[in-house]
């Protein structure tokens, strides 16, 4: 009976400090953010004025939310789309076309993942500008020398957000990309050998043994994809455009900052946060209902 209650008081001072540290660094500031949510405050001042679903009201006729919310949506569409598809081609070839100097290419790959948001904005700023040092606009005039007018890549509403999703691009392949390597490497070799005795092609080999088999994997990376996205698009949106031009480029977190701290609305800024939180909840859900399949195991 001793031992028992010793195993139980060691289990419990063993999960208490994390239980602990959730509840204050998790589950309070999620509880305030949909309290503060009902108030109007300026987040500095002792005065707080309770007006119940009043901020989430304002919302639905705000057109600039609402445009954050659209931007966000493409974002992650876009950025899901192009990094899936640039990391699981590349994991696939550096691995089953035994490509020379494989680990190499692994290295610079993830190298874009190491480096800050900032460094990596700072490095397409220079590639997007407009004047005579801007890469793009370099290249495109080479083959247009006459004619070509230089694109505001950070500038033109209508293509600032597929900038943007550019540099996101870049900067999330290799992590995936090494994620897709460990899983396809891990998948018995037997089975290509077999696949391509009975005739198999490369791609039916990909589609109907590599896919299926890391599916598990790539329906965790698809949660990653849209939580990461809302995450990262807010650094690039602050450090690249701040939002601008006329917030065609602001994103949910972007335009909740603005909100909560630059116009001392925070009450407003907190309801944006609830949306952004339910909405992330709601995707996340949404996208491991739509991928579940039986599991396949080797």
């Amino acid at each position: 009976m001793d031992r028992k209650k010793q195993q139980k008081r060691f289990v419990f001072a063993s999960l208490a400090p994390a239980v602990i540290l959730m509840l204050v660094f998790m589950v309070y500031p999620t509880f305030n953010i949909f309290l503060m949510s009902m108030f109007k405050w300026g987040g500095l001042s002792p005065k707080k004025t309770f007006i119940g679903l009043d901020n989430f009201k304002m919302l639905i006729s705000d057109k600039f939310f609402i445009q954050s919310f659209q931007n966000t949506i493409l974002l992650i569409v876009v950025v899901t789309i192009f990094t899936f598809f640039f990391a699981i081609f590349f994991a696939n070839l550096l691995v089953r076309e035994k490509v020379k100097g494989a680990n190499v290419f692994r290295v610079v790959f993830y190298v874009p993942n190491i480096l800050s948001v900032a460094v990596i904005s700072a490095v397409f700023a220079q590639i997007y500008a407009v004047d005579a040092g801007g890469l793009l606009n370099s290249i495109i005039r080479v083959f247009k020398p006459d004619t070509w007018k230089n694109i505001q890549f950070l500038g033109d509403s209508n293509i600032i957000l597929f900038s943007i999703a550019g540099a996101m691009i870049w900067q999330a392949i290799g992590y995936y990309m090494v994620m897709y390597m460990a899983s396809i490497s891990s998948i018995s070799e037997h089975l290509f050998e077999a696949a391509e005795i009975e005739g198999a092609s490369k791609y039916q080999q990909f589609f109907q043994i590599t896919l299926p088999l890391i599916w598990e994997n790539i329906r965790t990376t698809l949660t990653f994809f849209v939580i990461s996205t809302i995450n990262m698009a807010f650094l690039f949106v602050s450090i690249l455009t701040s939002g601008g031009p006329n917030g065609s480029s602001e994103v949910f977190l972007s335009y909740l900052y603005k909100q909560a701290y630059n116009n001392a609305s925070y009450g407003y800024g907190m309801a944006i946060g609830v949306v952004v939180f339910l909405f992330s909840f709601a995707m996340s859900a949404i996208l491991n209902k739509i991928t579940e399949r039986e599991s396949i195991q080797m």
